[in-house]
């Protein structure tokens, strides 16, 4: 048993206290230094646009895992159906104005309602 691991407290609440510890607080250090450096950045700089290359890149990344490599019930949705969903979701939010929300509600209406019409809910 490690000092600072999951099982290392044998408490109701130490869970909870593992997550804080283990996940929030090591990803929000990240996030207020970023915003106390965000006024000092050129919009222009090459150390941005590599930071935000690399945000896009992992959102992208997991994107793909969700459409190729789906868990739990998203998995009973057939691949062609998820492919749709992205597809006809980016090229919704082109076409009607570049609205994420109208976009996310296109894919969505694909992702559930081809499956619901095919009879597979």
């Amino acid at each position: 048993m490690s000092a600072f691991g999951y099982d290392a407290i044998d408490a109701a609440w130490w869970p909870f206290v593992f997550v804080l510890l283990a996940g929030w607080l090591p990803t929000d250090v990240w996030r207020w230094l970023g915003v106390a450096s965000a006024g000092r950045f050129d919009d222009a700089s090459p150390a941005l646009a590599v930071a935000r290359t690399v945000a896009t890149s992992l959102v992208a990344a997991v994107i793909a895992r969700l459409v190729l490599y789906p868990t739990g019930s998203l998995a009973d949705i057939p691949t062609s159906v998820r492919i749709s969903a992205v597809v006809l979701g980016f090229a919704a939010y082109y076409w009607l104005g570049r609205h994420t929300l109208l976009a996310i509600l296109v894919a969505e209406i694909v992702l559930l309602g081809v499956p619901w019409a095919m009879g597979s809910f």
